[in-house]
């Protein structure tokens, strides 16, 4: 892979020439589960119980995508439950001790290795997601961990290892977290933290429900309030949380993420809930937030009801110059579309709420498969309360408000195979071009589904949008790409979707074009950067002072 300085960029050119499709054969699109001879496999999540009896242990977990080791090759994190007291069933107490989350390195060949007691990074409690980010600005990506019971922040040390850095930290949320978004909220430069929480259990005292359900659901038990932590700039945190307007006491949180959804050049923050309304956290710009979910049509979905919303899944479905959302639910799921400052629900008109309704869908993925330039949808299912598998959901972006189910044509996984799944993340996990998914399976092993013909028809670009120093991705800057007809856009903000951290790359499909027209790259401090005419088929690693 050859490198040079170029206009404001450093171009990183992958296996083919720019402007040129890869030289493999074309045909139907598949995606090809490759988690066995990649090593993944070798990782099977458990809940820390034998048996599924409770809404904690049916949550799940996600997975988390982060270059621990600096070397340019997207490693994996996996969260794993844990036997925990008043959680898990006493027959289960056999698992104490042999259960722990796992690290998993890129080797740069299709393989990885499990490096986690090398690292340190096994984790104390029965884990859900995981984050990574560079609080203390030294140049390396540290871990987040969220869990049920405290929570734990790890510093990377630069050498292949992990320090626990919680209790000095000051961010060992002791609440039931499922997800930790790192953006700068107040403009300082350094990275900040909102942590989404779920709910109060009562350890199984709760017992009026149906008993067909399994266990009861999310309503009957009290929610928790999402907290912020404002980075103090020293290795220390701050809960700023009431003072920021954040403060939401009975939220049911399943997930959340940070972008510029009304693109006036500040991070909002959208948290999904659980059975009641969403929230709309849009910054104001001095230090502070406001909820604005009802104002904006962000706050319900399916004509005003509050859904079972699990995690958001941002991108500008329409080509329309604004962030849209998709939020997989319980029944025909959320597409909350951007229509002069108010989302509508677009559900039915899309047509997928046909294509999922008869499924319960976890982990969610706006992600242009086929990059033709409109972003397609991919949802992991998995029955909520029995150990009952569903088929996954693979639906075409048709250009016109449409989509259209191609599962059946997408290889084996889609199938006939049913899975147990939850959180879902997407990367170009071989820099070939076209985007992969790495799927977790409840009480399962992960499925790693590489996209096969992804980009062969059709042209891409990759963006890695850096920080002045070069070394790690600009969280909260965004790219917009101008290419025949088509404005498309996206947010660096790589914690999306259900419990899930992604590619902090952006790639962007170009159909047929072998250029991109204009691409506009914009800083979190407000630097911009031009670009015409600039070749297909390339990995751009981006800085604002580069010359």
């Amino acid at each position: 892979m050859k490198s040079w300085t170029a206009a404001g960029a450093i171009i990183l050119v992958a296996a083919t020439a720019p402007g040129q499709a890869q030289d493999r054969p074309s045909g139907p699109i598949t995606f090809t589960d490759i988690a066995g001879p990649a090593g993944l496999a070798a990782f099977k999540h458990s809940y820390g119980d034998h048996d599924l009896d409770n809404i904690v242990e049916a949550t799940g977990v996600g997975p988390c995508l982060f270059d621990y080791d600096g070397d340019d090759d997207l490693d994996v994190y996996f969260p794993n439950g844990r036997w925990t007291k008043g959680l898990s069933d006493n027959r289960g107490r056999n698992l104490i001790g042999k259960l722990k989350n796992a690290l998993y390195r890129n080797n740069g060949d299709g393989t990885f290795t499990d490096v986690t007691n090398r690292a340190g990074v096994a984790g104390k409690s029965a884990g859900y997601s995981a984050s990574a980010a560079d609080y203390d600005g030294d140049g390396d990506l540290d871990l987040y961990l969220c869990n049920y019971g405290p929570n734990e922040l790890y510093r990377n040390n630069g050498d292949g290892t992990f320090t626990d850095v919680t209790a000095e930290a000051g961010i060992g949320d002791p609440l039931f977290s499922l997800s930790g978004v790192w953006l700068d909220y107040d403009g300082d430069g350094d990275l900040d933290l909102f942590v989404c929480n779920y709910l109060e259990y009562d350890e199984g005292k709760f017992r009026s429900f149906y008993a067909a359900t399994g266990f009861p659901g999310p309503l009957s038990y009290n929610g928790q309030p999402d907290t912020l932590y404002r980075n103090n700039g020293d290795g220390t945190f701050t809960d700023v949380t009431k003072a920021a307007g954040v403060y939401f006491e009975q939220g049911r949180g399943m997930s959340a993420t940070a972008a510029d959804l009304n693109n006036d050049g500040l991070v909002d923050i959208y948290v999904a809930n659980d059975a009641m309304e969403n929230n709309y956290f849009e910054n104001s710009g001095k230090g502070s937030f406001i909820d604005n979910g009802l104002l904006t049509g962000l706050a319900f979905g399916q004509n005003g009801q509050g859904v079972s919303s699990m995690g958001p899944a941002v991108g500008d479905i329409d080509r329309d110059g604004h962030l849209d959302i998709l939020i997989p639910d319980m029944d025909y799921m959320s597409l909350l579309v951007w229509r002069d400052g108010i989302y509508e629900d677009h559900v039915d008109r899309s047509n997928i709420a046909v294509i999922s309704g008869q499924y319960t869908g976890w982990g969610g993925v706006l992600f242009d498969f086929d990059n033709d330039g409109y972003l397609d949808v991919f949802i992991a299912n998995g029955h909520p309360h029995h150990e009952y598998p569903e088929n996954a959901v693979l639906a075409r972006n048709n250009g016109k408000g449409v989509f259209v189910d191609v599962a059946r044509h997408a290889g084996e996984y889609f199938g006939t195979k049913k899975w147990y799944s939850r959180g879902t993340a997407y990367a170009d996990i071989d820099d070939d071009g076209d985007l992969d998914l790495l799927v977790m399976d409840l009480n399962g092993h992960p499925h790693l589904l590489r996209n096969d013909g992804g980009n062969t028809a059709n042209h891409w670009l990759k963006f890695d949008v850096r920080r002045a120093d070069g070394k790690l991705a600009a969280i909260g800057a965004r790219v917009t790409v101008v290419v025949g007809g088509l404005k498309l856009i996206d947010d660096v903000s790589p914690v999306r979707g259900y419990l899930a951290q992604n590619d902090p790359r952006l790639h962007f499909g170009l159909g047929k074009a072998v250029k991109a027209d204009l691409v506009e790259i914009r800083w979190p401090d407000g630097r911009t950067r031009r670009m015409k005419d600039v070749p297909s088929n390339q990995i751009l690693k981006v800085t604002p002072d580069a010359r």
